[in-house]
């Protein structure tokens, strides 16, 4: 199984090219190929590009989360994509492309050397219907719900995936990790939801501590910085021009007045190589023993 790894501020996927594979992987096969005892490790798996019309420039992507489920949209997994693409050849420094996913049609462009991306995001709703959110159409702003023994006030937002964002006073590692399990899979979320707890810094900085629906914590995510962003600009407790400081690094979001996303980060090759078959051999448990 050949395969190409990258990392985007400390978010990994790994690039299946379906032109090496005759099927899309199972959902087992994800979570083993995923797996960082058993497998190669990543934070999910970029299928693409896949019936591409020859002589356009756009191109077609699935992303998959290490659980096995499918992705509508990935920042992070964008910006890898469109660096593999540039690695490729598909595709020149500083000229525009689009890329298709499951949760709308996405302009990229790769800079020189590759190791910087920008990708307009498309558009963030905060309207219940589209997230989506339980109970009547509305605009998801500052309401509130109970976890567990903490109150929290939340805004949700879709950008092609659902949101969760939480304002703290000061966030960390421990408060995502504990309360973001529970939050992703709360009943008001159908199709379940990435959470970001989020600390305004100054008018131009936000920090975001990210749990991320499928994967679990993760060090950043260009969706869930989208999304924030938006919602701190929504809100007025922030500029258009952001920085967003996440534990793997920045990436520096543009808030358009339609609230239009542009966003710009880094990508690092970290290798390609051919796993074994002998991979998908072993008798798999998913508590990963």
């Amino acid at each position: 199984m050949k395969f190409h790894k990258y990392h985007a501020l400390g978010n990994d996927y790994l690039v299946l090219d379906p032109k090496n594979f005759d099927e899309v992987p199972s959902n087992e096969a994800i979570r083993r190929i995923c797996h960082r005892n058993l497998g190669i490790g990543s934070d999910g798996i970029l299928w693409g590009p896949f019936n591409q019309e020859e002589g356009k420039e756009n191109f077609n992507l699935r992303i998959f989360n290490p659980d096995g489920s499918e992705a509508e949209k990935s920042g992070n997994g964008l910006r890898i994509f469109c660096r593999y693409l540039w690695d490729q050849q598909l595709v020149a420094s500083n000229a525009s492309f689009r890329v298709n996913t499951k949760g709308g049609v996405v302009e990229a462009t790769v800079h020189p050397e590759g190791q910087e991306v920008t990708v307009s995001m498309g558009k963030v709703s905060f309207t219940s219907d589209l997230i989506p959110v339980q109970g009547e159409s509305r605009e998801v702003l500052q309401e509130k719900f109970q976890i567990e023994d903490q109150v929290f006030e939340f805004c949700a937002a879709t950008i092609g995936n659902p949101h969760c964002v939480i304002r703290t006073e000061k966030t960390s590692p421990e408060i995502a990790k504990k309360y973001g399990p529970m939050i992703e899979n709360h009943t008001i979320f159908p199709n379940r939801t990435n959470v970001q707890f989020l600390e305004i810094l100054d008018r131009k900085n936000i920090k975001l501590e990210i749990w991320e629906r499928g994967a679990g914590y993760t060090l950043a995510s260009g969706s869930s910085s989208s999304a924030a962003a938006a919602v701190a600009r929504k809100l007025d407790w922030c500029d258009r021009e952001l920085t967003v400081h996440m534990p793997g690094g920045t990436l520096q979001i543009l808030v358009q007045a339609d609230f239009q996303i542009i966003m710009k980060g880094g990508v690092t090759k970290v290798c390609e190589g051919e796993a074994d078959g002998e991979l998908f051999s072993y008798e798999f448990q998913e508590n990963g023993a």
